[in-house]
This record gives C-alpha cells, structure tokens and sequence, in this order.
C-alpha cells in the first residue's frame, strides 16, 4: 500500500469516545496510520469533559482540528473500530472492522472518562503495533 492505512473511530453521536479515539490515535500512532472519526448522527460540540481531559492528558485542544460529523465526511478508509454503541456501518467498506465495547462516560465522572481513555491509548497502541507489521 503506498498510502498510510486510514482508520475511522465510529460512534453514534461522533461527540465523545470517537472523538477522543482520532486525538489519541493521531499523537500516538500518526506514523503509521491516519484517523478521522464520524457518527451516524451529530452533536453541536465535542463533549466538553472529554476535551478537556484530552487536553490535560496529551496536550492536544479537539476543538482546534476536530468536529462532529456524518459517515459521509469520511474518506475512503481502510478500518472502521466502533467503540460500543452497536452501530453497523454499511455504508463504509473496509478491509478490517472491530468493535471495542467501550462504555460511554457521558456525563459521568472524571475517572470514568479516563479510564475509557486508557483504553483507547492500550487498544491504540495495539492497533499500531499490528497495522505497522501490516494486516
């Protein structure tokens, strides 16, 4: 492939733990693959909690190169990771597809935002190791 994989984080509202997933994975795994993330439907912001945790974790403000947005801003990619909400993405064809379960922590406490957090860093880092070493 002569392009980096493209990776898209799907969640329903494209306003949290999809969110969350794009920063992580551009700062951890840019090198290898590039992320974008989408929603079935919108929100007006990203979730204020979780772009503050981000920013206080990584360094990185979502609102300056993130917002939410449709399946259809989407580029052509080439693994769609859903995080939980049972979304089926039909419309996005792709070589690999998983789902990563994660609770959503809107509206819930600190802690349980990082903790998803974490998971997404652990899963991210997984994935980077795999796609560098090719599918």
């Amino acid at each position: 492939m002569s392009r980096k994989p493209r990776l898209a984080f799907v969640c329903v509202h494209n306003a949290c733990r999809s969110q969350m997933a794009e920063a992580i994975a551009r700062i951890l795994a840019g090198d290898v693959f590039d992320s974008f993330s989408a929603g079935t439907e919108t929100k007006p912001a990203i979730d204020p909690t979780a772009v503050r945790l981000v920013r206080e974790q990584y360094g990185v403000d979502m609102t300056e190169t993130q917002y939410s947005k449709t399946l259809d801003a989407l580029p052509e990619v080439d693994v769609v990771v859903t995080m939980g909400c049972n979304v089926q993405c039909p419309s996005l064809p792709c070589r690999r597809r998983e789902d990563w379960g994660l609770d959503d922590p809107t509206g819930k406490e600190d802690s349980v935002y990082l903790a998803v957090m974490d998971t997404i860093r652990q899963r991210v880092l997984e994935l980077r190791r795999e796609l560098r070493d090719g599918y």
